[in-house]
């Protein structure tokens, strides 16, 4: 039997999120492109989130799909283009994804999290 680690999977993308927006908090964007150790905070954590997204995409497809609204595959492009293409990542980018889309994110996660509780709820109510 297959064990669920959607929870954990999203767990690792909510703290990753957190964290990323935690390394930026009270710095401007000039500050941040001068601070090379924020920077890579920043950038580790959109990998976690990319790598945790990728994880959902791939075993929990039904779920991505009832919860078309969460930017799977932006998490994941970000993530394959950091990974692969490391020395030409565009801090622009970074600094408005930590400002914009992961702020969202956090937003959108606790629906999505009490989602999978309830899928738990009703797979031990069928098992």
């Amino acid at each position: 039997m297959n064990e669920n680690r959607l929870p954990d999977y999203l767990e690792h993308l909510q703290q990753a999120a957190t964290d990323a927006c935690a390394f930026v908090e009270g710095l401007g964007k000039a500050d941040f492109l001068e601070d090379k150790r924020t920077q890579q905070a920043v950038i580790m954590s959109l990998i976690i989130i990319g790598e945790a997204a990728t994880k959902v995409m791939d075993s929990y497809v039904e779920f991505t799909q009832a919860h078309a609204q969460v930017p799977w595959r932006s998490m994941r492009g970000m993530r394959n283009r950091i990974a692969h293409g490391y020395f030409d990542i565009n801090l622009d980018v970074v600094w408005d994804t930590v400002q914009t889309a992961l702020p969202e994110l956090l937003k959108q996660l606790p629906a999505v999290r009490r989602d999978t509780d309830d899928e738990d709820s009703n797979r031990d109510v069928i098992e």
